[in-house]
């Protein structure tokens, strides 16, 4: 078993956005060589998260409306006090930081419409999305 590892750093432009990392998890996997194994994709912050769906344009529009529908960031949060970005917090529990994805014969095992995201919660910012790859 082998492991390789990359960091991606994703620049985001608005307060809250879905980004299409699909072609860089994707290139990750093809240039490491591996035909067989899993790869991890983890967020290491607090306001951002990453998730699987269809790179449909109103798809991805429904999910930003769903999140600030479900955590509406005018709630008086408590934490809300330090630095005004509870909802972002909120929301990336509900979303998670990592998936996990399959792969086989060197490429990534989605599903036909699924695309791997990144979710900007309290942009913009530089995000780092680490990419840590278990395979043969």
């Amino acid at each position: 078993m082998e492991i390789e590892q990359q960091s991606l750093l994703i620049p985001t432009a608005t307060r809250i956005q879905t980004l299409d990392i699909t072609s860089e998890v994707s290139g990750f996997v093809r240039e490491s060589g591996l035909k067989e194994g899993i790869v991890f994709v983890y967020c290491p912050h607090a306001t951002a998260a990453v998730f699987l769906n269809e790179n449909e344009p109103r798809l991805q529009r429904d999910v930003l409306g769903m999140v600030k529908k479900l955590i509406p960031s005018s709630e008086p949060y408590e934490h809300n006090a330090i630095d005004h970005n509870a909802a972002a917090h909120l929301a990336a529990i509900l979303v998670g930081n990592c998936v996990a994805i399959p792969v086989s014969g060197g490429a990534l095992g989605t599903g036909t419409w699924q695309e791997v995201f990144l979710l900007e919660l309290d942009g913009p910012r530089k995000r780092t999305v680490n990419l840590v790859l278990l395979g043969d």
